[in-house]
């Protein structure tokens, strides 16, 4: 998939070029196009995967966007590139967190602020 701007609405598209890391659909044409497209407005969440697929699509997304990752206890698969702390992955957090750290980062309030 990537996502394409047409001279105002934004789209998602299959992409049906070239694997990329022995994958399609891959996470690095994914997330290059969200550079593009969203610039430093974009938030780059890894939840899971394995090899190098994701490594380099994130590291367009490195500055100053934030990536966050699942950590090892809630991982199906551990030791992704994009871990290595502090180079590609700002935070590693659990999977029951993460909702609550998206929500934080767009809206600049915790859940618990947000609730009425």
């Amino acid at each position: 998939m990537v996502v394409q701007e047409d001279g105002g609405p934004i789209y998602l598209r299959t992409h049906q070029g070239p694997r990329e890391n022995f994958c399609r659909p891959s996470v690095d044409v994914l997330f290059r196009s969200v550079a593009e497209v969203y610039g430093a407005g974009a938030l780059g969440i890894i939840l899971t995967g394995m090899g190098q697929d994701g490594l380099k699509g994130c590291e367009a997304l490195t500055r100053p966007v934030l990536h966050h990752c699942t950590d090892e206890a809630s991982s199906v698969v551990w030791g992704m590139p994009v871990l290595s702390l502090g180079r590609i992955a700002e935070k590693i957090i659990p999977l029951n967190q993460i909702g609550a750290e998206i929500s934080h980062r767009v809206t600049g309030q915790s859940l618990v602020e947000a609730r009425p």
